[in-house]
Formats: structure tokens, sequence, C-alpha cells
């Protein structure tokens, strides 16, 4: 662990705990040990990315849907995202060949949101050891596999069956409200400003919030900039938000690899614009 300096502020740098490089990652598959290796392919314009997992994908690695899931839609009132339950997402993972104690890396092929929500999910379920493939698949030098892999079916057991009260924190509606200019929306600065929403009903931003796109928190090969940058890029901000609670895990993502426990609102924007009686800003 290190400590790292950004203007005045020391902050604990552990960027290793959150994220592996290709190279890491490599090295443990060949050290006969590999851990468990979850291709969580997603886009908002393309949400199932079995296909492509199908047509090449890291060795041994199983395909997780992040809408079927990582996702509970059975949930009212919680977003287009609601997080699944903790029984949901112990059998899901079963199912994925995770054993307890297993080390799980993630990956996706667009801008860390897939991998980020896997992240998320699993260590609010209380596993302890998942990381995130920096720069995703494309980072990927090594030979690709084809087909489905069907792992043995695994053993973990998960601690927490209520995500929303899991091993990370969350925020409510009146929660991310309160926090005011520490709250960071995650989402495209177009969306955020209100000038398009091609989702929600309502366009707009919780009143107060700072806009820090997720994706300005990569570099230009979707590898998470250096902390220093990281610490700039986020400010004071402790909680964050996005259309669903998708993309907001990688802004807690990054502020994980600071060594910050930054809180995630789940339900994000499809949940605060739906109800009526919440406010909404415009502009910058």
């Amino acid at each position: 662990m290190l400590l790292a300096h950004a203007g005045q502020r020391t902050f604990k740098c552990v960027r290793s705990e959150v994220l592996v490089t290709p190279t890491e990652l490599e090295e443990l598959i060949h050290a006969g040990t590999p851990p468990r290796i979850l291709d969580v392919r997603w886009q908002l314009t393309e949400p199932d990315g079995r296909a492509a997992y199908e047509k090449g994908h890291l060795p041994g690695a199983v395909y997780v849907s992040l809408d079927d899931e990582l996702t509970d839609h059975d949930v009212a009132g919680r977003g287009r995202h609601p997080l699944p339950s903790g029984a949901a997402l112990q059998a899901a993972a079963r199912r994925w060949g995770i054993r307890d104690g297993d080390a799980v890396v993630v990956y996706d092929d667009w801008n860390r949101a897939g991998s980020a929500r896997a992240w998320w999910v699993l260590r609010a379920a209380g596993l302890a050891d998942v990381r995130i493939l920096d720069g995703g698949l494309a980072a990927w030098t090594g030979a690709l596999d084809t087909g489905v892999v069907r792992p043995e079916p695994g053993d973990v057991t998960v601690a927490h069956h209520d995500l929303y009260a899991g091993a990370l924190p969350t925020l409510s509606a009146d929660d991310a409200a309160a926090l005011g200019s520490r709250l960071a929306d995650a989402r495209a600065p177009e969306r955020f400003r209100g000038e398009v929403e091609p989702v929600d009903p309502v366009a707009g931003h919780i009143p107060g919030a700072v806009n820090v796109p997720s994706t300005s928190l990569l570099d230009a090969h979707g590898r998470f900039r250096p902390a220093a940058e990281l610490a700039e890029a986020l400010g004071d901000t402790a909680g964050a938000y996005c259309g669903s609670g998708v993309t907001a895990a990688v802004t807690v993502a990054a502020q994980a690899v600071l060594g910050k426990d930054a809180a995630l609102f789940p339900g994000s924007w499809s949940q605060w614009s739906a109800e009526p009686s919440r406010p909404v800003a415009t502009g910058g």
C-alpha cells in the first residue's frame, strides 16, 4: 500500500487490491492457481454480450449476464438495474464455479462498466478478493478461447443477502440529495446538463451534484488513471450515481483505488427521475 499526494492531500493508494494488470493475471493463470475469471460484457445499447463472449474470451472465463444475473428486474421502485438479492447472487456465483476463498477477476470490453458492476456487487455481497482487469479485454495480449465454459459448480456462500445494506455503502435518494456537491454524477456531460436523455423520462441531474463522467477516470487505453489524476478528478466527492447504478460503480472503484469507501446510489437517475416529487436541475 503506497502513500500518494495530490496537492496538499495525502491518501492511501490500494490500486493492486482493486485492479489486476494483464501481466499479473497471466502470471496467476500460469502459476497453476488461476482466479475464477468472469466475462461481464455489457453496453447500454448492447446489453447481451454472450455472442461476443463465445467468439473469444480469456482462458477459463465464464460469461456473466449483467441484466440477468447482476440485476433483479422484479424489484420495483429502485431504477432500471435494481441490485440482485444475495440468495440469487449466491446461486449464480455457484454456477460460475466460485468456491469459498476463491480469488475472482472480472473484465469487460466497454469502459469498465460491466466489470465494475460485477466488482461492486460481489464485494457488497461479502466476497473479499475481487479485482477488475485494468484495461479490460483490449489490454489482454494472450490467447483467447472460443465457445462456452461450463465449470464445475462452486460452493461459495455470500455473507450479505441484502446488498442495499451489504459490505459496501449505499445511498438512498434522500442520502444522495443530502450530499450536495459531494455527489458525483458519472454520466456524460450532455446527459448531466439535461440536453439529451436517451433512456429515462426526464432529463437533468440531482441538484447540487457535480459531473465526473466515469470515462474521465480512464486513460485512452481504458485503464484507470494514476492515483494523483483520480484524486484531482474526484475531489472531495463521497458518493456516486449514474443512469441506473452501473457506470457509477466505475467511480466507486476509482475511489477504492485511492483507499476511499465511496457510496453508490444504486437506483441512480432512473429511480430519482421516476419520482415526481424529486427536484431536477439542468445546465452546468
